[in-house]
């Protein structure tokens, strides 16, 4: 076997191991990372949801409530929960994987009442008042989901609409009736924000990445393993091979061959040296016994 191709097996066993070792360990970190970049996206999403209910409550429910139409019929673009949750609707276009409700115990719209898993949270955050965010997992019938959540705390301009039926604003009555959405109470946690995503999403962005990390370090070691080939030939094979031709003939009896040339300091150089010296005494060798 040729000792350039020793030396590539020996360059390709030690980056198989090499790179076993790097996909193993970058695997879970990268899949760890794209799990918190799917929570840090999911965390934006959520303040953006809060910041739209604060915005309504503060700055757009003020002016409904002066204007005529609010008289007539009732006006859900005054409400916090709705208006965060159409907006997060026109968000999921750019993040269709992500899903948000806000699910409450004791909703006035059926549409915001909370599944099971969806109560199993609010309860956590009545039990748990003093925290502030959740994220947990589930099975759904597509795979498992991260969530996070955040719990909606009762304030006064909330029990104006859900502190009793009496006194609700009467064109709430006529559109959601008088069944449900009241009792509230003053600081009450009667809901949760919930942010959900799939897991293939973060699980989906690190397999790229993956693929991508395993394919950059292919190429790069292809390219220094080319590389070193070059110089491996030009340095080290090249030579030697002149050299051995030359001895070759040499010792087939042509002693007419120069001596051989090479430019360098290195151990080439001095096996070349070492070789020529050989060669002009065994020139004058056989000179000697020819007389």
């Amino acid at each position: 076997m040729k000792l350039l191709a020793k030396f590539n097996i020996l360059l390709i066993l030690l980056f198989g191991i090499g790179l076993l070792f790097v996909s193993r360990l970058s695997r879970g970190f990268l899949e760890e990372n794209a799990r918190e970049q799917t929570l840090q996206q999911a965390k934006l999403m959520l303040s953006s949801a809060q910041s739209t209910r604060d915005y309504t409550e503060q700055e757009l429910d003020p002016l409904l409530e002066t204007t005529p139409e609010s008289t007539k019929r009732f006006l859900p673009q005054s409400i916090p929960f709705y208006a965060a949750t159409v907006t997060f609707n026109h968000l999921r276009k750019d993040y269709p994987d992500y899903t948000y409700k806000e699910a409450a115990l004791n909703p006035t719209n059926p549409r915001d009442r909370a599944d099971q898993w969806e109560v199993d949270i609010i309860d956590y955050f009545r039990n748990h008042p003093d925290k502030k965010q959740l994220v947990g997992e589930r099975q759904t019938a597509t795979g498992t989901s991260i969530s996070l959540s955040q719990p909606i705390t009762t304030n006064q301009s909330c029990l104006v609409c859900h502190g009793s039926a009496a006194a609700a604003p009467p064109t709430e009555i006529l559109t959601y009736g008088s069944a449900n959405g009241f009792g509230w109470t003053l600081n009450e946690i009667i809901g949760a924000q919930i942010v959900s995503v799939p897991t293939a999403v973060a699980e989906g962005i690190a397999s790229r990445l993956y693929h991508t990390l395993l394919i950059y370090i292919s190429a790069t070691f292809l390219a220094t393993l080319a590389v070193i080939d070059l110089g491996l030939y030009f340095i080290v094979i090249r030579p030697v091979r002149r050299l051995a031709a030359t001895a070759d003939l040499i010792s087939n009896g042509d002693l007419d061959q120069p001596e051989f040339t090479y430019k360098g300091k290195d151990e080439i150089a001095e096996v070349t040296a070492s070789f020529n010296r050989m060669y002009v005494s065994l020139k004058k060798a056989i000179q000697m016994l020819d007389r």
